[in-house]
């Protein structure tokens, strides 16, 4: 499993794809989202702007990706 690691309270769904260059834009991360593509914490996800919190778990195109706070690393 991946992680991801985010300064702030939270990370929207758009905005972490396009981080880690899964999506290249943002029509792309819509794309993805809307054919199914994205499941957040075991299920099916279709907000784009779903709001990702340290703990929750991203699957997409075969990868699983853990946020997490980044204050917690140090």
């Amino acid at each position: 499993m991946n992680e991801f690691y985010i300064e702030t309270e939270y990370i929207n769904l758009m905005q972490l794809l396009k981080a880690l260059n899964i999506a290249l834009t943002g029509g792309d991360a819509k794309d993805m989202i809307d054919t199914g593509e994205v499941v957040v914490n075991e299920e099916l996800e279709n907000r784009y702007r779903r709001k990702l919190y340290p703990g929750d778990i991203v699957k997409v195109m075969g990868q699983e990706i853990e946020v997490k706070n980044e204050k917690a690393t140090e």
